[in-house]
């Protein structure tokens, strides 16, 4: 993960590169001057929507000012399990759990068995 520093680093860069002081970011953002000063000095918190608004204006994608890009894509797939491999899971899950439901049922079904029998027990040594 990238730290605010870095991030902050990379700001400023973008923002030398294009040309434009503090004044100008701080004109394009609708905010004062001491302000913007403070977000790349780190004195003021940078939130999101002003960093949407800042690769705007510098025209840079948002990834910039972090490590990574779109390019990095990270490949979750397990090379040595198939793809098919996914759908045995949860074929194996969709059958554990109709088994864990045919038990369920079964033990439900004897309970109230049991329910019942004790129940004429008590009804009849009651009379």
């Amino acid at each position: 993960m990238e730290s605010i520093d870095k991030v902050l680093e990379k700001l400023k860069t973008a923002r030398k590169e294009k040309g434009f002081s503090h004044e100008n970011m701080a004109v394009e953002l609708d905010i004062s001057q001491a302000a913007y000063t403070n977000i790349e000095k780190n004195e003021s918190k940078l939130t999101v929507e002003r960093l949407l608004k800042i690769s705007e204006i510098l025209e840079k994608p948002v990834y910039y000012f972090f490590e990574t890009s779109p390019n990095n894509i990270y490949n979750q797939q397990n090379s040595e399990q198939p793809i098919g491999h996914i759908d045995n899971l949860y074929q194996d899950n969709k059958d554990a759990h109709a088994r864990l439901a045919e038990s369920y049922e079964a033990s439900i079904k004897n309970l109230k068995e049991e329910i019942t029998f004790l129940r004429g027990l008590v009804n009849s040594k009651g009379k």
